[in-house]
């Protein structure tokens, strides 16, 4: 089996770096020279580490088929896999990789709020994306005391949030989604009513 542990992003420099997105929790054990990544699409790849650097909160990859930004540009987009044989021994303890929670049902006690859309792994903590029932984007802390039970097996995440959680995100997806403040809104619907 594969696991997804990147995806590249834009390329950095004039020299065929990349930036890309860490989906692991060991990047420092992932992502070191000479290491050789099967990749989506198969056209793209194999891509072999040349180096690798952090640039803030940024890792850039240097591949040892990828010379210049033109030939970067064409691997943007592209998903980086290991096989995970290797990791099957100590994988109990990791946590959750994102192809293992992408489609769980998102439950809130017994009732189920939305589903698992993909995982934002972050330095400081890793966020949940949830798409709720009426297709808004929601997320949330990737911790215990948020997320106390992942069922892979029974197809569900158990979500305690704290209260707010998911109004101030409606609020929020509202607000975005209309030009207007909220005091406008409210004054043409008055004015709607009135009329």
């Amino acid at each position: 089996m594969q696991l997804q542990v990147a995806r590249i992003g834009k390329p950095h420099g004039i020299r065929g770096e990349v930036t890309v997105q860490v989906l692991t929790d060991a990047p420092g054990d992932r992502f070191v020279p000479g290491t050789q990544f099967v990749v989506e699409p198969a056209s793209a790849g194999p891509l072999t580490i040349l180096s690798a650097r952090w640039n803030k909160d940024i890792l850039l990859l240097a591949f040892e088929e990828i010379e210049t930004r033109n030939e970067a540009e064409t691997v943007r987009g592209a998903k980086l896999f290991i096989e995970t044989e290797e990791l099957d021994d100590d994988d109990d303890d990791e946590g959750w990789y994102e192809h293992e929670l992408v489609g769980l049902d998102v439950r809130v006690g017994d009732k189920v709020v939305g589903k698992v859309s993909g995982l934002n792994t972050l330095p400081v903590q890793d966020l949940l994306v949830v798409t709720s029932q009426d297709g808004r984007e929601i997320l949330i802390p990737f911790v215990e005391q948020i997320v106390p039970e992942v069922n892979v097996g029974e197809g569900f995440v158990l979500v305690t949030p704290p209260p707010g959680l998911f109004e101030v995100n409606a609020e929020e997806g509202a607000e975005s989604d209309d030009d207007a403040g909220p005091g406008d809104a409210s004054k043409s619907e008055d004015a709607g009513e009135t009329a």
